[in-house]
């Protein structure tokens, strides 16, 4: 009987492969809640879009009717994708190129029977339920006696405008 597995994949992460390697090499065969909780103590840009895509494929898992609880990471492959060329200009009118590496990340997890309980446990986010509220009747304002001056506002000319304006 072959393990059941799952995949997600991630593409076009505006991160060097080169970087993103770093951290995805070291995550290879852990536990889903371990290689989650490393991901929150290592300081690198890559770690929140791998977090990201470990949960999308956790969730993968789900639909698949499979335990979470067994999950482990069986590889994750780092590949590299499109470059976007710039230039830099240069003294003497020289122009040097730039290219500005793109990832796609592809993570695969597969139930295992011999796992280790997670040393660590990430508790799962929870997604914010907004509460509407029922729309309250709007209290209507007291009636303003005619006499109020605040009411009775004479309209100015543009020449009265300009000349009340203070100089400094």
């Amino acid at each position: 009987m072959e393990n059941k597995h799952t995949q997600a994949i991630l593409k076009n992460l505006h991160i060097a492969p080169r970087k993103v390697r770093l951290v995805a090499s070291t995550l290879k065969g852990m536990h889903v809640q371990d290689a989650l909780s490393q991901l929150d103590i290592i300081s690198s840009r890559s770690t929140g879009p791998l977090s990201k895509l470990i949960r999308s494929s956790i969730a993968n898992a789900k639909e698949e009717q499979m335990n979470v609880d067994k999950l482990i990471i069986n590889s994750i492959r780092v590949d590299s994708g499109a470059r976007l060329k710039r230039t830099l200009p240069r003294s003497r009118g020289r122009a040097t190129l730039i290219e500005k590496k793109m990832s796609h990340i592809t993570v695969r997890l597969v139930e295992s029977d011999d796992v280790k309980h997670p040393v660590f446990v990430v508790p799962e986010i929870q997604k914010k339920v907004k509460e509407f509220k029922e729309k309250q009747a709007r209290k209507e304002k007291p009636e303003r006696k005619s006499s109020d001056k605040l009411l009775k506002k004479e309209k100015k000319g543009f020449a009265q405008k300009v000349f009340r304006r203070k100089s400094i």
